[in-house]
């Protein structure tokens, strides 16, 4: 744990001109005897740095901020913020990673590592595995991201072959990660917010970093962004809806099963049993998610779904029966 910590501090000592153990104490969340001892424990090591006394004093290195005491490059810096991001982002430990990273970056560096970590977003339910074959995608477009270029792709479906754009934000949703990107400006290298599109990156066939510049629009707001995208998408899978009443003790794991496709009810069934409206783009697709419910809830409408878990169920009977006969 102290090798972490005096690692950490030897970051942030780089990335700044100075570092006062009081800071140092605040940034690693240690006290400030720690922190001081820390700082002794690197000079003591060889690391070429120095104790200025009296106000304004702090700890520095020699020769001042300086990157070539890690050998990182610029592009070994993005490496490890891209790893961290498609590594899961939604984990706190990986959260806290990324931000001290970007805290602690030389300032040459620190730009193009805000613009990864800010323009990535991450979220893997449990028990789903990603696709590795975008990851190669998603790192190349990050890296465009980063390096504020244009990138050129040609997209699986479309008929106008290669297209240019501006990357904006790469995010994940389950296991599949998404492109939202713009076409630039005629009259500037700034994307055109409003022709805004979004692509599924598996679909993506081709991509190219170009050397043109490519900048976000003014006040670009990736979070408002990525969850009006999300939402919009919802809307448009989750056209099939129906209401569900559910014994009270498996309540919560259906409806975190359903995630965003499921709300509880403020109405309750006949019986007592709460009642969830639960979604999905197709009566079929519903009704195959709702089947492996059935011991704990039974659909209360509309009639298609229960139509259709019947078919599923006569269909059941019909392929295991065969095996008794």
């Amino acid at each position: 744990m102290r090798a972490d910590r005096l690692i950490q501090a030897l970051l942030l000592l780089q990335g700044r001109p100075q570092i006062t153990a009081e800071q140092l104490a605040g940034e690693l969340e240690i006290s400030v005897p720690t922190a001081r001892r820390d700082l002794e424990a690197l000079a003591m090591a060889g690391v070429p740095i120095y104790p200025t006394r009296g106000r304004g004093g702090g700890w520095r290195l020699i020769g001042g901020a300086r990157t070539d005491l890690t050998g990182l490059t610029e592009g070994e810096v993005t490496s490890v913020l891209i790893g961290l991001a498609q590594g899961g982002a939604g984990d706190p430990e990986r959260i806290a990673a990324v931000r001290k990273l970007v805290r602690a970056m030389p300032a040459p560096f620190r730009e193009g590592a805000e613009r990864v970590a800010a323009a990535t977003v991450h979220d893997v339910p449990w028990g789903q595995e990603e696709d590795a074959r975008a990851a190669a995608t998603v790192e190349h477009l990050q890296r465009a991201i980063a390096r504020r270029r244009r990138v050129r792709l040609s997209y699986e479906g479309s008929r106008r072959g290669s297209v240019e754009l501006v990357p904006l934000v790469v995010g994940s949703r389950g296991v599949r990660w998404y492109l939202l990107a713009a076409p630039p400006r005629e009259d500037a290298p700034v994307a055109d917010g409003g022709r805004m599109r979004t692509y599924r990156v598996d679909r993506i066939r081709e991509l190219e970093t170009l050397d043109a510049q490519g900048e976000p629009p003014e006040g670009f707001d990736t979070s408002a962004v990525w969850t009006a995208m999300v939402a919009r998408v919802e809307d448009l899978r989750g056209t099939v809806r129906a209401v569900v009443s559910v014994r009270p003790w498996a309540m919560k794991a259906l409806c975190d099963q359903f995630g965003a496709h499921a709300h509880a009810l403020d109405s309750r069934a006949d019986d007592g049993s709460p009642l969830v409206e639960v979604h999905a783009h197709r009566v079929d697709a519903l009704a195959e998610q709702l089947a492996g419910w059935s011991s704990v809830s039974e659909v209360i409408g509309p009639v298609e779904v229960r139509a259709a878990l019947h078919a599923l169920g006569e269909q059941i009977v019909e392929r295991y029966a065969a095996d008794d006969d």
